[in-house]
């Protein structure tokens, strides 16, 4: 079943309570929430997933501290949909990321964006505002550059970065460098006032990221609680890297980046101990979509076992490392089985701050504190969306992404437009992102007018049109009803 857990709002209350502590005036205080997008990291770029090179120790610590979600996905395997995702807890097609042509939302340069983040959303930073909180992003935003989509005028009280990625160098004259802001003012542009020497990899970014951070974090200590999204770029092509981290690792320029990025990780981790709040601070980190093997190696990084990547609806494009770390309240070294989306971190963060989701609109995302808190396995189906393709069904608590890249492809209006596998992407089911062999049990047998390729089978229990009606009238109605074994799902300990 597909349903948004909540908790109810006494044992909400109960939590806040006895988690969070007591502010200045006695009051119930909610725990501050760290949240760490990554940008194009893969499934395989941890130690802890079974990365060889240690080049994570502190995110590794942190998940023996905390928990590790092997069975994490985006909801999207693109950078604008999956953070659109996560801060509306709503999918690409409900929020309105859900294309990727050039002169749209998704494009990677000010001149070619013509729309972002709808004022109909509302977000992550905006509802918590309710609650108290003091927002800020640091980092990339890739939700609008206009004024109107400025991330300002949708929550966070601060910013410092960028609202696009950190392409370049352009000529200043038809196409001007991408630039970087402090709150409403823009303070450079990379490869001017922000260098990145794209021969050598070097650049301070990461740096200077992190020291917005740990300065939000001292500011904000006793004047909590906070909401900071630290979401930088640094391993996304072109990769950088500081100078005292270029060359150190075993795995060139991106790996460099893995270093520098975990080291800047350790340094929050740490600063959050020293000022006594790491039991009142929620800490989750994930990346926005697969790694990008199109510029691996030295530009790219790892998917581990899992087929594609990046812009694909296949496992290695869909999921991702995660990682939840809370102390006192996380039991520390625990691997939850939890089949988890990045929109579940918007209604888990409503959920630490006491708040409920809209109810005017569909929310996507699972209240994870379960989970984490009691080591509850909830039913839920994941979906996936590229361009306009639905696939990488995840169906149940331990089943694994039965879905290829395009399984179905239909259009916005939910019309099908084509049904079964295209040839390049194989034949079988078994051999995309499912981990098992032969027919799935949440799959039924194609009807005779979507189905291309002989013995194929599709998500319907029953093919009605439009198909995509029960999705985008709530998460209540599924494709995929039935149970899948927990053998089919990657398991560690």
């Amino acid at each position: 079943m597909v349903a948004v857990v909540a908790a109810t709002r006494w044992w909400r209350m109960l939590l806040v309570l006895s988690a969070a502590g007591m502010g200045a005036s006695g009051a119930p205080q909610p725990p501050n929430i760290l949240l760490l997008l990554m940008d194009d990291m893969g499934w395989g770029d941890l130690g802890v997933y079974g990365e060889p090179s240690r080049e994570t120790p502190n995110l590794d610590r942190m998940a023996a501290e905390g928990t590790l979600f092997p069975n994490f996905y985006s909801a999207n395997p693109l950078c604008s949909p999956s953070r659109a995702a996560l801060l509306t807890g709503r999918l690409p097609i409900r929020n309105g990321f859900y294309t990727t042509n050039a002169h749209a939302r998704n494009a990677y340069t000010p001149q070619e964006i013509v729309g972002g983040i709808p004022d109909s959303e509302q977000l992550l930073p905006e509802l918590l505002k309710e609650a108290g909180y003091v927002t800020k992003i640091v980092g990339k935003w890739h939700l609008g550059h206009r004024p109107q989509f400025h991330p300002l005028k949708h929550g966070f009280d601060e910013w410092f970065g960028s609202p696009n990625c950190h392409f370049g160098p352009y000529d200043n004259k038809a196409r001007p460098n991408i630039p970087v802001y402090r709150d409403w003012e823009m303070v450079g542009r990379y490869y001017e006032e922000f260098p990145i020497n794209l021969k050598t990899g070097e650049a301070n970014l990461t740096q200077i990221y992190l020291q917005e951070a740990l300065d939000f974090i001292k500011r904000q200590a006793r004047r909590r609680p906070f909401f900071l999204y630290w979401a930088v770029d640094a391993t996304h092509a072109p990769v950088y890297a500081s100078k005292p981290f270029l060359g150190t690792s075993r795995r060139g320029r991106y790996g460099d980046a893995v270093r520098e990025m975990d080291d800047s990780i350790g340094k929050m981790l740490q600063l959050l101990q020293d000022l006594r709040i790491a039991d009142s601070t929620f800490v989750f980190f994930t990346s926005d979509n697969g790694a990008a093997l199109i510029s691996a190696p030295e530009q790219g990084g790892s998917n581990g076992p899992f087929l594609c990547g990046k812009q694909t609806t296949f496992e290695g494009g869909m999921r991702e490392p995660a990682l939840a770390w809370w102390p006192g309240h996380i039991a520390a070294g625990q691997v939850s089985h939890q089949l988890g989306s990045i929109t579940d971190l918007f209604t888990t963060s409503l959920a630490l701050a006491g708040l409920t989701p809209p109810s005017d609109r569909a929310i996507d995302g699972l209240n994870l504190l379960p989970a984490l808190l009691q080591g509850r396995l909830m039913d839920r189906c994941a979906r996936a969306q590229d361009r306009r393709r639905w696939g990488a069904c995840a169906e149940r608590t331990w089943g694994p992404a039965c879905g290829m890249g395009s399984i179905l492809e239909v259009s916005k209006e939910g019309e099908a437009m084509r049904g079964g596998q295209s040839q390049e992407m194989g034949a079988r089911l078994g051999g995309g992102a499912g981990l098992g062999e032969g027919p799935h049990p949440c799959l039924h047998p194609c009807p005779p007018q979507l189905c291309f390729l002989p013995g194929f089978q599709c998500l319907m229990a029953a093919c009605s049109f439009p198909l995509l009606s029960p999705w985008l009238a709530g998460p209540t109605l599924t494709f995929c009803p039935f149970p899948t074994p927990r053998a089919a799902t990657i398991l560690l300990k």
